[in-house]
């Protein structure tokens, strides 16, 4: 039977730079459900909410911008869905 090669391992770690949380970074406390403009940089063009590994928010104000984005659906200032 023949080996399996092994991955190739690099000498050098990868720097990945840190994200930063969007609302702790401008100390922004609370998520307003009407501000629409705000709410869309955290929504995927079919209208889903983004996650916390996409949109590098801290674990608080995921919770937070979850539930303002679904006040603004329920009160029709967001749709559930986008056509494009």
């Amino acid at each position: 039977m023949r080996e399996r090669r092994s991955a190739k391992k690099t000498d050098y770690p990868i720097k990945r730079r840190k994200r930063y949380c969007f609302f702790c970074k401008n100390k922004i406390e609370y998520i307003d459900y009407k501000e629409i403009g705000l709410i869309r940089r955290f929504i995927s063009d079919r209208g889903k909410i983004r996650p916390r590994r996409i949109t590098g928010v801290c674990v608080q104000h995921q919770s937070d911008l979850a539930r303002a984005i679904k006040r603004a659906r329920e009160l029709a200032l967001l749709g559930y869905i986008s056509k494009v």
